[in-house]
C-alpha cells in the first residue's frame, strides 16, 4: 500500500490558511506596557515559564528523579509551556 501524497495546491492552502489565522489572531492578546514598550503578554508568560522551569530543575536534580523524566527535550520545553499556561490563567483569564 502506497503512501498517500499531499499535492501542492493542498500544500499551499494550508499554509495561506496558517498565514492569515496567525495575522489576523496576534492582535487578539492582551497588551503589557513596560517602560513606554508594548509586549504581548504571551512574550511575559514564557518568560516566567521558563524562569520557574529554571528554579523546578535543579530541585528535580537535587531529588534525583531526573533520570527518571522520560525524553528532556520533550520535558522541559513542556514544563515551561505548563508554567506559561498557569501564568497565563493566574493573570490574564478574562472570564
Amino acid at each position: 500500500m502506497g503512501v498517500a501524497r499531499r499535492s501542492s495546491r493542498d500544500t499551499t492552502a494550508l499554509s495561506l490558511g496558517a498565514c492569515l489565522s496567525i495575522v489576523t489572531l496576534t492582535a487578539c492578546d492582551p497588551i503589557i506596557t513596560i517602560a513606554g514598550a508594548n509586549f504581548p503578554s504571551w512574550l511575559l508568560c514564557m518568560m516566567v515559564g521558563a524562569i520557574l522551569a529554571a528554579i523546578v530543575r535543579p530541585l528535580l536534580v537535587l531529588a534525583r528523579l531526573e533520570q527518571y523524566l522520560g525524553p528532556l527535550t520533550i520535558f522541559y520545553p513542556s514544563l515551561i509551556a505548563m508554567f506559561a499556561m498557569i501564568v497565563w490563567v493566574i493573570f490574564f483569564n478574562r472570564v
